[in-house]
């Protein structure tokens, strides 16, 4: 009989297996997904039109199994629509019809095309895993992730994403255009992709399960200590207007758990940390405009800073 942990490890490889049947490349996006996934957390997933954000979400949330819903952001969408309300009848009596954000999985396409108002619908979902509606709160289903996605840099009928709510997103991802490799394999296997039979390979059960094992990953003092140097570093830098808060150490630490227990570990090493500073922490950076009208972004800050922080030496004996 297989132990839990190797039961572990092999519906994690089902899962990045079943989405690769449908999503050519873009590993990087398929394993933020996934530790977003044990790690209890959400994805932003930003990139143009028409490379495959919609697509790979959509997959993901199918072989991970239980409940998927999906919304389209518009302009005119209110906080109803993805909450849910209360319907009064003639008789004094009323009914509760949940929107589309009780599920396992919540796919929130061109989320910067809703309103402030709509957007900000999410934050108690996201943050405390209930919807207040009328007074009444109501706890989701579990798991839970919202997986978002946007089109960058604005434009008609959008409004940027508040500070308060990038910072609810673990991470933020881009899709960008396939390789010419990657692009000759789509059209050549259009057929297959566009009409593909993903099955879920996994439950909501062992999903709880797999996230309860990621919390026994060890953490070292000295790796806590390096994720804190890196934050606090941040919020001090010259070209930082405001740096990221207590929330952006709590998504490396959990991030890294989760990359440990990925990578069948049962303990974090600061490579774990590294690879997660960008997709952790880029959107949760606010530069100065001196910085903008330089050029200079939050990636290569946070590159900036991560090698004046040493690294800390770890014993594996």
């Amino acid at each position: 009989m297989r132990t839990q942990q190797e039961k572990g490890q092999a519906i994690m490889k089902s899962i990045i297996a079943e989405v690769s049947k449908v999503v050519v490349g873009k590993d990087d996006i398929k394993e933020i997904l996934l530790l977003a996934l044990l790690s209890q957390g959400h994805v932003l997933i930003e990139g143009l039109p028409g490379t495959a954000k919609t697509t790979v979400a959509r997959t993901f949330a199918h072989a991970i199994g239980g409940t998927f819903k999906r919304v389209q952001g518009t302009p005119d969408m209110l906080p109803s629509d993805i909450l849910g309300f209360n319907l009064y009848r003639t008789d004094g009596n009323s009914r509760f019809m949940p929107g589309p954000i009780f599920a396992n999985v919540l796919l929130t396409d061109e989320l910067n095309r809703t309103t402030p108002r709509t957007q900000s619908a999410l934050l108690e979902a996201m943050q405390e895993q209930q919807v207040t509606i009328e007074g009444e709160t109501r706890k989701l289903e579990q798991p839970f992730i919202v997986i978002a996605s946007q089109i960058p840099y604005g434009g008609p009928g959008t409004s940027q994403l508040s500070e308060v709510q990038t910072d609810r997103f673990m991470f933020r991802t881009w899709s960008g255009i396939a390789s010419l490799e990657e692009e000759d394999q789509i059209l050549r296997d259009i057929d297959a992709i566009t009409e593909p039979h993903i099955e879920a390979v996994t439950n909501p059960a062992d999903i709880l399960l797999l996230q309860q094992g990621v919390k026994s990953i060890y953490v070292a003092d000295s790796v806590r200590h390096y994720i804190i140097d890196i934050v606090d570093k941040l919020r001090h830098h010259h070209d930082v207007l405001m740096g990221p808060s207590t929330r952006a150490g709590i998504t490396l630490l959990k991030g890294a758990r989760a990359r440990a227990f990925v990578q069948e570990r049962d303990f974090v090493i600061p490579d774990d940390v590294k690879t997660l500073l960008i997709p952790a922490l880029s959107h949760r950076l606010q530069i100065s405009p001196e910085a903008e009208m330089e050029d200079i972004s939050p990636d290569s800050i946070i590159n900036d800073v991560v090698t004046q922080v040493p690294v800390p030496i770890m014993d594996y004996a």
